[in-house]
Order: structure tokens, then C-alpha cells, then sequence
């Protein structure tokens, strides 16, 4: 009876070495970056949006178009800037002189996966474009509601040093984000690494390298194999006390809702699976949660002062409660 416990229940071989080409062909161009590019895909698996923040030239937007590649699906990149307007990213709809009506003309936003570049540069107006689309994966424009195709993700990238001509992302918009992923500058050792192949050969031809791994129709296959995966109670417990714990800390001014809990179970699944297991356990969740939370999270004026980060709250709260065995 209890080897049936252990004995896997899923086979997750097709996944691991979908997982494992698309790591192969990331890092045909990016040089260290694991977690990252580990979110990333995790955020794949789970059918997440990701917000990227780093400083500039540590490869937040290559990544997001290195993913686009090695996965086959359509692909958008916006540029946001102070002065775009929601039709820039949603599309509007032209009049047809030969036909006397109004015709809609998709926009970028139209595609699988979506690259948003420097998305704080735009103002709340265009910011709100994006609540229904990121929510619901679709779209209402004249009474009308258009339907995404699936996958549909994210992919969001912002500075976090420059301020100037940058807003502040709604706490509705940050919400609906899976991850958010911050990226560091590189070690020495991978710095060198990174150096020495742009002088070998041009950025160019190292994308080029970079080829197709994945399909609409295996993506589609792997999310359900990671819906799928077995969650025990007391885990369940274990997310939404955590969760429960941001709403009440005495650092913590706003605390996450219930969609950082879906988040935390969903991206530790997807975690689980790729790591070859089909059951997730307290590490997988562990792992996750500061990047589920720490874009949701809003610190009281005095914590801010301190020069506190939400990651070292999240870090206290975890600490705090017992580990379920």
C-alpha cells in the first residue's frame, strides 16, 4: 500500500523533454539567468502573464523573443510609450467606404504570445485596455466580444530605476501578472561568457539559431497534464496561509487576494512537473511564492523608509508558519 503512494501517476517524460529543449534552445543566446528562464516556462505550463523588471541590458526583452521563437506561435511585440492610445494595442474599427459599415482591424494585442516593452511608460488609459484581455482573454469593442486564441500570454518587461516619463501600473493590472521576475546583473564568469560569444558571432545569427520546439497543440497538451497533477489538502492549507498572512502582517499595507493563491497553486504545479513529479510539495510552493507575490503586495509608508522589500516579508511569513510533513 504505501509504494502506491510514491508510484507515479502521470507520465511527465513528454513534458520534462519539452521543458529541457526549450532550455536548450534559450540558452543558445542567454548565458545564466536559471531561474528566470525557469519561471518563464513555468509560467508557460500554468497559463500565466509574466512582468520582467531589470535595469537595462540584462536581456529582459530578448528572452521574452527567444521564448516566441523556440515556441511555434504568433508573436507581438508593443512598445509602450506615454502617448499610446487603447486602439493602439486592441485594435479599432475603420469605416469601409465600399461597403458603408465599420469593419474592426485586430491589433498587436491580437497574437500568443504578446511582448510589452517598458509597459509603465503608458498611461492608466491604455493601461485599462489590458484588464479584460489579460482576465478574460478577450476583447469587447463595440458591443462586441472577439475571443482570443489559445495560448495567449503576457510577457511584460519595465525598468525599475528610471521614473522619469514612467506611471504607476494599477494594483488591478499587477494582479492579474502571474510572476513577476526580477533579473540581476550577470557574474563575472557569465559576463565574460556573454562577451565572448557576441565577439564569436553577431547577436543575429545566434537568434537565427534558435528554432521552433514547441506547438500550439503540445502546449495545450502539457497544461492539462500540469491541471491535472495531485495536490494533497493540507498543501492547499499551506498556499492560502500564506496568503492569508500578507493581509494581516503589520509591514504589509495591501495584501494579495484570492488570485495570488490560484496563482501559487497553479505555478507550483507547473513547477512540480518539471520537475518530474506529478504531486507538488511544500519546496515547489516555497520556491514560487516570492515571485506569485511580490508584485502584489503594497508596504506601509514606514517599511518603505526602512528600504524593506516585499520579498523580505513574504520570506518572514513563510518562516513563520509550520511546514505541513
Amino acid at each position: 500500500m504505501e509504494e502506491n503512494l510514491f508510484q507515479q501517476r502521470t507520465d511527465l517524460g513528454q513534458l520534462q523533454e519539452a521543458v529541457a529543449s526549450l532550455k536548450q534552445e534559450i540558452s543558445k543566446v542567454i548565458v545564466g539567468q536559471e531561474q528566470m528562464i525557469e519561471l518563464l516556462l513555468a509560467g508557460v505550463l500554468a497559463d500565466g502573464h509574466i512582468l520582467i523588471e531589470g535595469v537595462p541590458g540584462v536581456a529582459k526583452t530578448l528572452t521574452a523573443k527567444l521564448l516566441s521563437r523556440a515556441i511555434s506561435v504568433g508573436f507581438s511585440r508593443i512598445q509602450f510609450t506615454p502617448d499610446l492610445m487603447p486602439s493602439d494595442v486592441i485594435g479599432t474599427s475603420v469605416f469601409n467606404p465600399r461597403e458603408l459599415i465599420f469593419q474592426f482591424r485586430a491589433g498587436p494585442v491580437f497574437s500568443n504570445i504578446v511582448l510589452i516593452d517598458e509597459i509603465n511608460r503608458a498611461p492608466a488609459k491604455t493601461q485599462a485596455a489590458l484588464f479584460e484581455v489579460m482576465e478574460e482573454r478577450q476583447i469587447t469593442v463595440d458591443g462586441q466580444t472577439l475571443l482570443l486564441e489559445t495560448p495567449f500570454m503576457v510577457v511584460a518587461t519595465q525598468n525599475p530605476v528610471e521614473q522619469e516619463g514612467t506611471y504607476h501600473l494599477p494594483e488591478a493590472q499587477l494582479d492579474r501578472f502571474l510572476f513577476k521576475i526580477k533579473i540581476d546583473y550577470p557574474t563575472p564568469e557569465q559576463e565574460f561568457r556573454i562577451v565572448y560569444n557576441h565577439h564569436i558571432m553577431n547577436l543575429e545569427k545566434m537568434i537565427d539559431s534558435v528554432t521552433a520546439v514547441l506547438s500550439k497543440e503540445q502546449i495545450d497538451h502539457l497544461r492539462n497534464q500540469v491541471r491535472n497533477l495531485h495536490v494533497e489538502d493540507k498543501l492547499i492549507h499551506f498556499i492560502t496561509s500564506i496568503v492569508a498572512g500578507t493581509r494581516n502582517h503589520k509591514s504589509i499595507y495591501l495584501g494579495a487576494s484570492p488570485r495570488a493563491s490560484i496563482g501559487i497553486l497553479n505555478a507550483s504545479k507547473a513547477l512540480a512537473a518539471m520537475r518530474g513529479r506529478d504531486f507538488i510539495v511544500p519546496d515547489d510552493i516555497i520556491y514560487v511564492a516570492p515571485a506569485v507575490l511580490r508584485h502584489r503586495l503594497v508596504l506601509t509608508p514606514e517599511k518603505e523608509m526602512e528600504g524593506s522589500s516585499t520579498d523580505d516579508v513574504i520570506r518572514e511569513i513563510i518562516q513563520s508558519i509550520e511546514i505541513p510533513r
